[in-house]
């Protein structure tokens, strides 16, 4: 297994807060102002449909995570079910998708901070000023110190500060349904759901409501680091992922009810327009509402609460970097532990660096939240299949947590998860897609040219691979041939977001059709690897607590 070196410090409250803290993060500041502007009054069920999506997703990493606790291990599953051609492809995606994380976090916090120090931010651009960069890639930095000395460091600075970042979105919602008017009327002056169905589920993809539920992961990618993984592993992403659900969606709802009907109507009802007029949501709606005093408090958490979450995915990033390295996928001095601290160092530096480079061409949190969404869910498809080959290959393996209703619910996570990425759009899919793509033709070279450092895929790993690449071709193809209506709401006017052949909600249908045909072929497609029995057989050597809680979903 890969958690050689690594100390088991993080308790069950550790692991949750590490997901309940990503999960409460920039998303809770700007997610309910651009599901507004996309869905309008509607973005409530975006909001839970974005949360049913990814707890589906969440109970099968819960029964993989107990099973094969590992850090990075978004990265190493896919290893052991199918080899080395769909990791790389999975641990390329989950490269793009964690590496940018913090800078989309510093970025929020640069953003806020604005308000009392302006030459961070160019409000009438909607980007960081020259200094603010500076100032979010200093931010960068201090997540990366906090990491460097150690995950008992880390824990204790992450629990504390997600106490603190769980208060004020709780008492927003307390405040504002108790000491203010709220305008109820706002959820039919314009219209409930102006953008119609369509509306609706590009909010999930698009505003940033798939990306702050994603947060869950960080109890997956901890695991190699957990005093009781099999047992407290499981237990951490449905507590984490359920509390998020239901905050949200309270949120959503005394927003939409908090915003002025002036300013509304001044934007011309829910358009994207609405999400131009405040760059401060909530703390710009409490002062409308005669709430001055809490405003400053919104102000404040507003920069605590995207730092915590960047330091978070610092670590994260660590640990998928850490397990690429593993793999053979990156050089194997990223796989070297600190013996003092139990941390990679090496890949830690690799993320800071990493997570920089995204500062340059993504000056806004906007730009950058449809980009990470997709990556993530991308590769989040695996786990559904992933989990079929193992309860095939492995019957008997232990399994603290099992999830019930397995043959129903992966297939539904993986057509789920492949909606989400179409939703997401043409104009963001066709980056992503294509960068996936280019990794993997950068691997075939660079697996040949360095095969003692980079493993080169065997033919059958190969055989077990191909359907992914057609799956990646496929739906690349469907975000240009598919809908227009599932563009970026930032969109250039005029801009062409795809051709609008295969109309809307035919292109569902076929999209849906796809998926499933993709799941069983991948399913189909697995394999037992020697890794994926060794960590079976490790797991077992270890003495894990393998009867762990023994409850079932």
């Amino acid at each position: 297994m890969v958690n050689k070196g690594l100390r088991r410090e993080m308790s069950r409250t550790d692991l949750t807060m590490a997901s309940l803290g990503a999960i409460i993060g920039s998303g809770w500041l700007f997610g309910a102002l651009i599901a507004s502007s996309i869905a309008g009054p509607s973005a409530i069920i975006s909001w839970i449909i974005g949360g049913i999506v990814v707890m589906l997703i969440g109970l099968v990493y819960a029964e993989l995570g107990g099973m094969l606790p590992e850090s990075g291990a978004i990265a190493r599953y896919p290893q052991y079910t199918h080899g080395s051609l769909v990791s790389f492809i999975m641990g390329w995606g989950a490269w793009i998708a964690y590496a940018s994380v913090p800078a989309i976090e510093a970025e929020a916090t640069v953003e806020y901070t604005g308000h009392w120090i302006p030459s961070l931010w160019n409000s009438t651009a909607g980007l960081m000023t020259g200094t603010g960069t500076l100032v979010a890639a200093l931010l960068m930095v201090v997540f990366f110190v906090i990491n460097y000395y150690g995950v008992r460091l880390f824990a204790r600075i992450n629990t504390s500060v997600t106490y603190v970042k769980f208060v004020m979105p709780l008492a927003t919602i307390i405040v504002f349904l108790l000491f203010t008017k709220l305008h109820w009327g706002n959820y039919s002056a314009h219209g409930f759901a102006p953008g119609g169905t369509a509306g609706i589920l590009q909010a999930v993809a698009t505003s940033g409501i798939v990306f702050s539920y994603l947060g869950f992961r960080q109890a997956v990618d901890l695991a190699g680091e957990a005093k009781h993984p099999q047992r407290d592993v499981p237990r951490a992403i449905i507590t984490a992922i359920s509390i998020g659900i239901v905050l949200y969606v309270l949120l959503q709802v005394v927003f939409t009810a908090g915003l002025s009907p002036a300013l509304v109507s001044k934007a011309g009802g829910w358009t994207s327009s609405l999400s131009t007029a405040l760059s401060a949501p909530f703390a710009q709606v409490a002062i409308s509402l005669n709430l001055a005093w809490f405003s400053v408090l919104l102000y404040a958490d507003a920069i605590l609460s995207p730092a915590g979450t960047g330091n978070i995915y610092t670590a994260s990033t660590t640990r998928v970097v850490y397990a690429l390295a593993h793999n053979r996928y990156f050089p194997k001095a990223l796989t070297k532990v600190d013996e003092k601290t139990g941390i990679p160092r090496l890949a830690l530096v690799v993320a800071l660096i990493l997570g920089l480079i995204f500062l340059a061409p993504f000056p806004s949190w906007a730009a950058l939240v449809g980009v990470v969404s997709s990556a993530t869910v991308f590769t989040y498809i695996i786990g559904p299949v992933s989990l079929a080959v193992f309860r095939r290959d492995a019957p008997d393996a232990p399994r603290p947590y099992r999830l019930g209703g397995m043959k129903i619910i992966a297939p539904i996570a993986f057509v789920m998860g492949s909606l989400i990425i179409y939703w997401t759009g043409w104009l963001t899919d066709w980056k992503l897609l294509t960068a996936i793509l280019l990794g993997l033709v950068l691997y075939f070279i660079f697996s040949s040219i360095m095969p003692d450092q980079i493993i080169k895929p065997t033919a059958q790993h190969i055989r077990s691979g191909l359907w992914l690449v057609v799956y990646l071709i496929l739906m690349l193809g469907m975000s240009y041939f598919g809908s227009a209506r599932f563009g970026s709401p930032y969109t250039p006017a005029g801009s062409k977001v795809a051709t609008g052949l295969i109309h809307y909600p035919l292109d569902l249908i076929i999209v849906v059709v796809l998926a499933i045909v993709f799941y069983y072929w991948a399913v189909a497609s697995g394999i037992q690897t020697e890794e994926g029995v060794a960590a079976l057989k490790a797991v077992e050597q270890e003495g894990a607590e393998a009867a762990g809680s023994g409850f079932t979903a």
